[in-house]
């Protein structure tokens, strides 16, 4: 039996990517089989993306960054950028913003992402969900008013604030989003979604696809491995643990327990628009890039036709 194609997510409507997450990891350069960059674009273009994430291996300079992409058919679809307004450092926050935004600029993307790491424990070696922040209201209105600011920054030069919720941190769960949504300009900030984080987190991703549909503007699909999910809840473990146990993977891969096409379904019944990139945080050593990369663009042309 031939499966349906989910309409309205054609080429002319989103492009399709992949985060060098698979290949090494950002976060935590331990985790990492010595790929080079090179190595990295050139199985993504492999697979069959469109464009990637910018990883800590890639060249800080745009040209050379871009020349390189260029040859490969890829283009960039987001820059990362963390930001520390909860903590007071909302001038050096800004400042990295702006140096990101040129960047961006010229290597010619439109999506800066963001994500609030003040407080953060996804980076430490401490239970992850036992010491995530709690922001008080005063935290809330310091975040929420930084990201209107820097958001109108990038509007005003054609570019796109996207928040990504992110395990560990004061936004981390779909109460937390919520919040975040009703706190900021719809105008100026917009959501990146986050399949992975969100089950990891604990909440439904269809419920928040649905809920905020219409401030989605940049998706990241990763999947989780729901065992490994729950043991890191139940044994106090940390991010980085939980990463090397195996609790992302991608979309298409039968361990993972997301169910993509409703998600997908629910964004192309809001006239979706923009980047689907894939990203699974794996070790590398026991999860083969390629073989991953593959895996998941395989069931994204099963599921969108392309």
């Amino acid at each position: 039996m031939t499966t349906s194609i989910i309409p309205n997510l054609g080429r002319d409507k989103v492009s399709l990517g992949v985060t060098p997450t698979l290949w090494w990891n950002d976060d935590f350069p331990l985790i990492d089989i010595g790929v080079p960059f090179e190595q990295c674009v050139s199985e993504m273009a492999l697979a069959g993306f469109q464009g990637c994430s910018i990883g800590h291996k890639y060249p800080t300079d745009a040209a050379v960054l871009k020349k390189a992409l260029e040859l490969r058919g890829l283009k960039v679809s987001e820059p990362w950028v963390s930001t520390y307004f909860t903590i007071g450092e909302k001038d050096r926050t800004v400042e990295n913003f702006r140096r990101q935004l040129k960047f961006l600029e010229e290597v010619g993307g439109r999506d800066i992402v963001v994500a609030e790491f003040g407080q953060s424990s996804h980076l430490q070696p401490i239970p992850v969900f036992k010491h995530r922040p709690e922001f008080s209201d005063q935290e809330w209105h310091l975040l929420t008013s930084g990201l209107d600011e820097i958001g109108k920054l990038a509007a005003d030069r054609g570019m796109r604030l996207c928040y990504h919720h992110h395990m560990g941190t004061g936004v981390q769960s779909a109460e937390d989003i919520d919040r975040l949504m009703a706190g900021t300009s719809a105008e100026y900030v917009h959501l990146l979604f986050d399949t992975g984080h969100l089950r990891f987190a604990g909440d439904d991703p269809l419920t928040a696809v649905e809920k905020h549909k219409q401030r989605i503007k940049h998706v990241h699909l990763k999947n989780v491995r729901q065992p490994v999910a729950d043991k890191v809840r139940s044994d106090h473990l940390s991010f980085e643990e939980g990463i090397r146990q195996g609790v992302f993977t991608v979309p298409g891969d039968p361990e993972g327990a997301i169910d993509f096409r409703p998600v997908l379904s629910a964004l192309a019944e809001a006239d979706y628009e923009g980047w689907l990139v894939v990203e699974a945080e794996q070790d590398p050593a026991t999860a083969e890039p390629l073989k991953y990369a593959t895996m998941a663009r395989r069931y994204l042309r099963e599921v969108l036709g392309w």
